[in-house]
């Protein structure tokens, strides 16, 4: 039996699928190995393998990543955040005012980066009022996703959906084109969030900034005597002889006290060290090296400080350095100057031996380090501070040169003057000619794995449309027009999006579905611009999971969530967009 190019290609997205779910392996390589196996099958064309990688929804995806970091520089966010205080005495508007913010700042930047501008916001006003994280930073995700529903460039779902019309009608969706959908969605969906939706969420304990870590359970200061093994060697020595399961957090030589020495410091008899460890790892090394114990010292976290270090939480991001990695196997001490004081996975501290923590994304980290170094740092492993002080990611660099140059590429797009790829190209540029851009800044701002998802994916959608497999999809839907109403079978694809975006990724679900919402609108001789924005709407409907977006993985660690907590509040919210989204698009974009 000879298997054909639509079994081939069934199979080899299935199989991306389920890897997808499971979740071990990057979206980004899976997509990958799909697009090369689609070039080895012979389904996808070897001269047509790299195509997506020049598609005009990939280079926008990835300019708007880079304005999104030049608009975080400016610091306008941070400013009008600090509006929001007058309304944190009440829970509901405390809620509304940051997700509203959040979502606005969302219709215009990346999801995620307006995310990582409000999280400390959202967590020292919490903490301020006494309120639970976890009342309010899942509705600060949600709030952000479904602001991008109001702009082509308020997610990467719209571009390419936008994309897909402009190759079936030969013109794109507009800039604000998504705008009375989404804008009537949001507008529920934050109402829904602020009235109703927290109150689902568990009411887990008050968090008090850099309090959820104690490490003074692991805190004990040693002499080196002067027959100590210990006496000559460098403090990496020391951690190297730990396995990675010891920090040196201060040295006390004489009447000089160093916080965070550099661990190229050698030891001299007679000082006295204060070492964060488990309790074997240091007994193991006092015993081993003839340390002498000194006692108990000052464990506060304000004594492990002072004007040059600091001790901060953050969290790991997607796509981190760190992801995968122990604090040993990157070097983080000998490389990066920071040392781990403690691990927190979905709000609970883990107490296994540090050096042998494999960390993962939306972990919480307790570092020490020098304050002048951690905005670098932070930027080069993938890590976001969660309080609200002066280590920011990015040195601010203005705040009105980059909006004013944004403002002019949104006005080229909606008068037709350029299209939106070379409209912020254009102003990707003229930011960093400006100087209201750093040209390293203007790589590392690009999430590489979302356009390497996006150039891989594209090829491989366009294979399950010219082996007939999109057809082959869309026929069961086709099929239940003959039963139901025509925006019943927009509904019923509207859902499968949705449930799909939960558990991969929503660009990739775009990219898959809306060939889907094409063929369907074709065969059933109706307008196909309805079914494209019912396709944009449910890629972007990633409420059920972590996993379904990075903003919801971001919160989960600093909000102490579980991966059930997520559809406490996702899946009323999801039914609720699909009973409001639908008619507004039957009004907005009738079917004839």
């Amino acid at each position: 039996m000879m298997i054909t190019d639509q079994t081939v290609i069934f199979l080899i997205i299935g199989t991306a699928l389920i890897f997808f779910v499971w979740g071990r392996l990057r979206y980004d390589l899976v997509a990958m190995v799909a697009l090369m196996s689609s070039v080895l099958f012979g389904v996808v064309p070897a001269d047509q393998a790299f195509v997506g990688f020049g598609h005009p929804a990939v280079i926008t995806v990835a300019t708007v990543l880079m304005i999104s970091r030049a608009l975080q520089q400016s610091g306008l966010v941070k400013q009008a955040a600090r509006l929001m205080a007058p309304f944190a005495h009440n829970p509901s508007l405390h809620i509304l005012a940051l997700s509203t913010l959040v979502a606005f700042c969302s219709a215009f930047m990346n999801n995620v980066g307006a995310l990582a501008l409000m999280l400390p916001v959202a967590i020292q006003s919490a903490c301020k009022s006494g309120r639970p994280t976890s009342e309010v930073l899942m509705p600060l995700s949600f709030g952000s996703l479904l602001g991008g529903l109001m702009t082509l460039i308020g997610t990467p779902p719209n571009i390419i959906i936008s994309s897909y019309r402009a190759t079936e009608t030969g013109q794109g969706f507009a800039m604000f084109d998504f705008f009375p959908v989404g804008f009537g969605v949001a507008v529920v969906g934050l109402l829904f969030l602020s009235l109703v939706g927290w109150r689902f969420l568990p009411q887990r304990a008050v968090r008090d900034s850099q309090t959820s870590f104690h490490v003074e359970d692991y805190i004990t200061e040693v002499r080196i005597p002067e027959l100590s093994g210990l006496v000559g060697l460098r403090l990496l020595e020391l951690e190297k002889l730990a396995e990675g399961n010891l920090v040196a957090v201060a040295l006390l030589r004489g009447a000089d006290r160093m916080l965070a020495p550099s661990g190229y410091m050698r030891l001299r008899v007679g000082d006295i060290l204060t070492l964060e460890s488990d309790t074997a790892t240091l007994k193991h090394i006092v015993d081993d090296k003839k340390l002498e114990l000194v006692g108990a010292t000052d464990c506060s976290q304000d004594a492990l400080k002072s004007d040059r270090v600091d001790v901060v939480e953050a969290v790991i991001t997607l796509g981190s350095r760190l992801e995968d990695r122990t604090a040993q196997t990157i070097q983080l001490h000998a490389q990066y100057g920071l040392s781990v004081l403690g691990v927190a996975r979905q709000g609970q501290t883990l107490h296994e031996r540090l050096g042998r923590v494999r960390f993962k994304s939306g972990d919480v980290l307790l570092v020490q380090g020098l304050r002048e170094e951690m905005p670098e740092t932070f930027q080069a492993l993938g890590l976001l501070p969660l309080a609200e002080r002066d280590i920011d990611l990015i040195p601010r660099r203005g705040s009105l040169v980059a909006p004013a140059i944004f403002a002019l590429a949104i006005l080229s797009t909606v008068t037709g003057l350029l299209p939106a790829e070379i409209a912020f190209v254009t102003a990707a540029g003229v930011m960093v000619l400006s100087g209201a851009f750093l040209v390293k800044d203007l790589y590392d701002s690009v999430d590489w794995s979302i356009i390497v998802l996006l150039g891989a994916m594209i090829p491989v959608g366009l294979a399950l449309e010219s082996t007939g497999g999109t057809a082959a999809i869309a026929g069961p839907l086709i099929a239940l027009a003959d039963h139901i109403p025509l925006w019943g079978v927009m509904a019923v694809m509207m859902l499968v999006t949705m449930v799909l975006s939960d558990i991969m990724n929503n660009a990739a679900t775009a990219v898959l579905m809306a060939p889907i919402g094409l063929t369907i609108a074709k065969s059933l001789g109706v307008a196909v611009d309805p079914f494209l924005i019912a396709v944009a709407i449910g890629s972007s409907s990633t409420y059920l999971t972590p996993i379904g977006h990075q903003s919801n993985l971001l919160v989960m660690g600093p909000g102490g969530y579980r991966f059930g907590d997520y559809w406490r509040i996702g899946l009323p919210l999801d039914l609720l967009i699909l009973l409001v989204s639908i008619p507004l698009i039957l009004f907005f974009w009738p079917l004839t």
